[in-house]
């Protein structure tokens, strides 16, 4: 496994470092600002998936009463409720990993940035003397991200974005999940802490751009509403499928007769009675 791993990181690497160069040398960005045009470049090219995702979410919004119902019902048997929620996601059309696809293809880049700046100084040997901070507070995006005051700018920036585009990206999840999901970044901060700080500045563009593509989607998208339940009062007859009794369908009524002349209920004219005028 790690004799076919190996090959792939040096391309993906390969492919990095390209990328990059290109944005520095034809663009003339300065290379903290190329690591922000890649992360632009990468979201553009998954819009089509985000869409899907966006659909995805949307639907999932629509069905969640069902799904919660179907989830009440069969709570003893785990076995049996994930069997029906695979059908009623076969059934509506839903595809609940589209949600994720957009950040499980974010991994290569992920990847191959973090190699490429790893490996800097051998990619880019003419770059050891050019200018590699961002902002000014962030002197080399090569360094690790704690290695100066900058970078734990940066961190704080990195867990408020993470926490911003988790509400967007689970809008269907209940409130333990919800609460999971935000301490998440929490936790992984003492991990990309000890990444590159431009690996910090990727995650931290594509956690922007989420937000942002959140905001325009509530916007242009209106919220799909979840289904109304049919509302019941003391005249409406209890529904029957059939299911009751033998099986039998049940009958129809048959239609009553009109009634006749001498049926009808006798219409009594009331006579007004004439004032005098005095």
């Amino acid at each position: 496994m790690m004799l076919f791993a190996i090959p792939v990181i040096s391309q993906l690497e390969d492919v990095m470092k390209h990328v990059l160069n290109f944005f520095h040398s034809n663009l003339n960005l300065p290379w903290a600002w190329a690591i922000v045009a890649t992360t632009v470049l990468v979201r553009m090219l998954l819009v089509p998936l985000t869409i899907r995702q966006i659909h995805s979410m949307q639907s999932l919004q629509r069905h969640a009463p069902q799904m919660k119902e179907i989830q009440k019902k069969y709570k003893g048997d785990k076995q049996r409720q994930n069997e029906e929620l695979m059908k009623f996601y076969r059934e509506n059309n839903i595809n609940p990993a589209a949600s994720c696809l957009p950040m499980l293809l974010q991994l290569p880049v992920f990847i191959a940035l973090y190699y490429t700046l790893k490996h800097f100084n051998q990619n880019f040997p003419k770059a050891v003397h050019e200018n590699l901070s961002w902002l000014h507070f962030v002197p080399n995006i090569t360094f690790h991200t704690t290695a100066f005051w900058g970078g734990y700018i940066l961190l704080v920036v990195y867990v408020a974005s993470q926490m911003a585009s988790t509400l967007f990206m689970a809008p269907t999840a209940d409130k333990a999940q919800r609460t999971l999901f935000m301490l998440m970044p929490l936790v992984f901060v003492f991990v990309i802490a000890h990444f590159p700080a431009g690996l910090v500045l990727y995650w931290v563009t594509t956690n922007l751009w989420t937000v942002g593509q959140g905001l325009i989607t509530r916007r242009l998208v209106a919220r799909t509403p979840a289904p109304a339940p049919e509302r019941r009062s003391s005249r409406t007859p209890p529904k029957d499928d059939g299911s009751s009794g033998n099986g039998a369908s049940p009958e129809e009524p048959s239609p009553q007769p009109a009634p006749s002349a001498s049926q009808r209920p006798r219409q009594v004219r009331r006579k007004k009675k004439r004032t005098s005028r005095r």
